[in-house]
């Protein structure tokens, strides 16, 4: 049931509501606020909160700043921890409309939403499930983060070993305040890494969700004395951090994905939704793995998904097929890391998808064997392709690929690939550590 302005107003006063911070988040994924006191609320809730988009990551040019906060009543939500000064905080997330009072092209979350009509359209509804990892380091004693873990812990370890216990079971707890459905969490493969899984939903619901629970994770940590990052491979040699993206879609209430009839339980719809993934993934790459750090994560040896395939039984394939029939059919898209946008990785997989069905686009045969064992002439025998080495490369994927340009809308594709080739010519003309390390002694 959908919340209605006079029940947010209700509740901000029933729970002592004091601060509600409008929450948004810019091109690159990053969640804004504004901070509103509970006096300007009602205000806020006719959509006349206002904000300079200018200082907002990919969003307007100074002389076209102005912009509004329109507020999706059905994310409020009390935060589960009480500021110094008392009373609580709220939040609200926000559509960005501009000065005309059109909903903004270049906002996040209109870019989801829109793709999120086509499927309508189409008679579809994508529903998701996340599964997102962190990693939790010691701060030093200025509170900056640090890179030395908190545990030596590995896969499914359990406390004393894994020292993040407490940190992950407060992590949960406070995300289940705020109406999540946790459903599993436990420590990952490396050490000081996490994971909490929560249910799946549909695609905008659990856009929001991500956002929400990278906040909520970070401020958790801070409270524990350590440091949260979604940062895909901040430890060499280890594990990085994925964020493998169930999603399915539905139609007229059933699972469109599912046909008992078939080998493999999946329906024509269900082939050509992998179909459009596969052709677009090096596109999608630079969306879904969207920082120079992304492409540590994306190479052979540690789990991470590189090799272009799909399959019902092999977890070295970028889509994997999970077990579960009926309902539960759905598709893993594995290479995503938690440094993505959300909302534009959503926004992109379900075009792909939406593409594939539209078109009848051939998957290909499912790939048995563990591709990481392959020689190159045996992948290249089978047409296994890789995905992108680098950025760079994967913007270069991007900017060929009609389809998940249109899914992004010319405003977001102009500004993303512009702030993303600064980020690698700054990185580019860096002088590092290893090279240092590999040459000044030598040459």
């Amino acid at each position: 049931m959908s919340l209605t302005k006079e029940d947010i107003l209700q509740q901000a006063e029933e729970l002592d509501v004091k601060f509600i911070r409008m929450q948004f988040t810019d091109i690159l994924g990053i969640t804004k606020n504004v901070a509103i006191t509970v006096e300007q609320l009602e205000e806020a809730l006719e959509g006349n909160t206002m904000f300079d988009g200018s200082s907002i990551e990919g969003f307007t040019r100074i002389q076209e700043s102005d912009m509004y906060l329109e507020p999706d009543y059905d994310t409020f939500t009390i935060f589960p921890w009480r500021p110094n000064e008392g009373g609580t905080v709220a939040r609200l997330i926000c559509d960005v409309y501009d000065a005309d009072g059109n909903p903004f092209s270049g906002g996040p979350r209109n870019i989801l939403k829109k793709v999120i009509k086509e499927a309508a359209e189409m008679g579809y509804e994508m529903y998701a499930g996340p599964e997102p990892e962190f990693f939790l380091f010691e701060t030093d004693e200025n509170g900056e983060p640090t890179t030395i873990t908190h545990d030596k812990g590995g896969y499914f370890d359990l406390s004393p070993v894994d020292l993040g216990y407490n940190t992950r079971r407060d992590i949960s707890l406070a995300l289940e305040e705020m109406g999540f459905e946790v459903e599993a969490s436990h420590h990952e493969v490396a050490p000081g890494q996490h994971e909490i899984d929560f249910k799946y939903a549909d695609a905008l619901k659990t856009a929001d969700n991500i956002a929400t629970f990278k906040f909520v994770t970070k401020a958790i940590a801070k409270e524990h004395g350590l440091h949260a990052t979604f940062m895909p491979k901040p430890i060499f040699g280890e594990n990085g951090s994925g964020m493998h993206m169930n999603q399915s879609l539905f139609k007229d209430g059933e699972n469109a994905f599912y046909d008992p009839d078939d080998e493999l339980g999946l329906s024509k719809i269900a082939y050509h939704y992998i179909g459009g993934l596969m052709k677009h993934a090096k596109a999608i790459a630079a969306i879904t793995n969207p920082t120079i750090n992304s492409y540590k994560r994306l190479v052979p040896g540690y789990e991470a998904p590189v090799y272009m395939a799909w399959s019902s039984a092999n977890r070295s394939a970028l889509v994997r097929i999970p077990a579960s029939r009926g309902e539960g059919t759905r598709v893993e898209m594995r290479n995503p890391d938690p440094a993505a946008n959300p909302y534009l990785a959503m926004a992109v997989m379900l075009k792909a998808g939406l593409d594939g069905i539209k078109n009848e686009i051939d998957p290909g045969e499912e790939t048995l064997d563990n591709i990481y064992d392959m020689t190159d002439a045996e992948r290249k025998e089978a047409g296994i392709d890789s995905l992108p080495g680098d950025l760079m490369s994967a913007l270069g994927q991007l900017k060929q690929d009609e389809v998940i340009k249109s899914a992004l809308g010319e405003h977001a594709y102009t500004h993303f690939v512009k702030g993303k080739t600064i980020e690698w010519n700054v990185y580019r003309n860096q002088v590092h550590q290893w090279e240092l390390d590999q040459y000044l002694e030598t040459f």
